[in-house]
């Protein structure tokens, strides 16, 4: 794999609407597929064994279909996003692994909740790692000292309002660990990201609380390089990929012949979820 050359958004545009279109305006969702059709095999090259480029291909084309302003986004910034969630092995939207949102003309990748712990059990030295919503009208007790202790008692019939959350890892060697923000602390943490008044943090905002308190306990895991890596790197623009120190090329294949009609299209969104790897 070469050093990857600069990307002429414009270039790529032309290229994708001059293919089978006859002068035709190109819709920005066909646009999107065909692009990442074209980028399918560098797709497959960063992937784990475990995953399919078809899916996670037609899974991306899915995502960003369905989100106007993701249309809108650079073709090169969606590449980055689609290409860090094929690095990880994670899937976008379906299983809440990881997400793509618009932030101006740039797509933005969002780690979720369940990405979080799926990359710490990664490890080996992790048996379990979870989250936990705490409710004001919980009964919730931490103690510090030479021992530390957590009581949670949730009141599932009258929670009252967001609290808090916290996160327990349990290792493989027996010991665990747990850390708590409370709601302050993870304000603190969504006005910073750039992402804040859209996409999960509207959305699923107690799923980010703990995805936050999650990448908070990091710290103190026996995680890898490239996982810490990973869990302070989202919610960004991601516009240079790496694999083994050498940047991806994002540019489509355009020896490949790609082409879909509208009524492919939608067959797609019908029927991509049943190739979901479990």
């Amino acid at each position: 794999m070469g050093v990857a050359k600069q990307v002429d958004q414009s270039d790529i545009k032309n290229q994708l609407a001059a293919q089978g279109n006859k002068g035709k305006p190109v819709d920005p969702g066909v646009q999107v597929a065909q692009y990442f059709k074209g980028l399918q095999s560098r797709i497959a090259e960063v992937l784990p064994k475990h995953v399919s480029a078809d899916t996670l291909t037609r899974i991306a084309i899915t995502e960003i279909r369905t989100n106007p302003r993701l249309l809108e986004c650079s073709l090169v910034s969606l590449a980055g996003a689609v290409m860090k969630s094929a690095q990880l092995g994670l899937q976008l939207g379906l299983l809440g692994h990881c997400y793509l949102v618009p932030y101006k003309q740039e797509a933005t990748f969002i780690l979720g909740y369940k990405g979080m712990i799926e990359l710490a059990r990664r490890s080996g030295a992790i048996k379990e790692v979870y989250a936990v919503v705490v409710n004001e009208n919980d009964e919730f007790e931490i103690e510090f000292g030479i021992e530390r202790k957590m009581r949670h008692v949730p009141n599932f019939e009258n929670p009252g309002s967001f609290k808090g959350a916290y996160a327990v890892a349990h290792f493989t060697n027996g010991g665990f660990h747990f850390e708590y923000l409370p709601k302050i602390e993870i304000e603190k943490r969504r006005k910073r990201s750039k992402a804040a008044t859209n996409g999960p943090w509207v959305t699923d905002y107690e799923e980010m609380a703990k995805k936050t308190v999650i990448r908070h306990i990091f710290d103190y895991l026996p995680v890898s390089v490239d996982i810490m890596r990973a869990a302070y790197t989202d919610e960004t623009a991601v516009k240079e990929i790496y694999d083994d120190g050498e940047m991806i090329d994002v540019t489509p294949d355009f020896s490949v012949k790609v082409e879909e009609t509208e009524e492919e299209s939608k067959q797609d969104e019908m029927d991509f979820s049943g190739d979901v790897p479990s």
